[in-house]
């Protein structure tokens, strides 16, 4: 039976399991956009995936100037989630191992579009309330996270009466795009 503390326990799993993937794919994200390493989040970034990424990495090389066993690891974790929401839920086991890789990568590639989500709504906010010029280490991180995604968006939607609605237009798409996953409730 599916009680209350199986819920909670469900819930304490996948949100501590995102929060530690979330933190991984920033690594990835972070090395692909070169943000400045010496950066206190970008510090704080790599030391905390540092273990595993390394342990992977002797085993899964890096590619060109991807981190490759970074994603490994992502990908990894997603697995591991998915495997223990299944133990710890009330659907019928006997999930096939295909499935659950396919429904892995769906699980990284959500979160992907939740971590920008995240950062371009918090660029925007620190951008109506922060003084122009003001400089600060996440401002930069965020700026580096997610410029490449809100250049293309400016280019073809100018500012309008001086308001920048890229990142309006990119915060729904990233829904759009997240909806559009098909991965089953329970794993999102």
């Amino acid at each position: 039976m599916f009680n209350n503390a199986n819920h909670a326990l469900l819930f304490l799993v996948d949100t501590v399991f995102e929060l530690y993937i979330i933190v991984v794919i920033a690594r990835v994200l972070l090395q692909a956009t070169h943000a400045p390493f010496h950066n206190p989040i970008s510090k704080f970034v790599q030391r905390v995936t540092q273990t595993p990424v390394i342990i992977l990495g002797r085993v899964i090389p890096r590619w060109h100037h991807m981190d490759v066993p970074a994603i490994a690891v992502a990908l990894l974790l997603c697995f591991i989630n998915i495997e223990l929401d299944l133990l710890l839920s009330p659907l019928p086991m006997g999930l096939q191992p295909m499935l659950a890789i396919v429904w892995s990568i769906l699980k990284l590639l959500v979160l992907v579009c939740d971590l920008y989500f995240f950062t371009i709504l918090v660029q925007a906010l620190l951008s109506w309330i922060s003084s122009p010029g003001h400089y600060s280490p996440a401002t930069v991180i965020l700026w580096h996270l997610n410029e490449p995604l809100l250049r293309p968006v400016r280019k073809h939607l100018p500012p309008i009466a001086g308001l920048d609605l890229s990142p309006l237009v990119l915060l729904i798409g990233l829904q759009v795009v997240s909806l559009l996953l098909p991965l089953p409730g329970i794993f999102r």
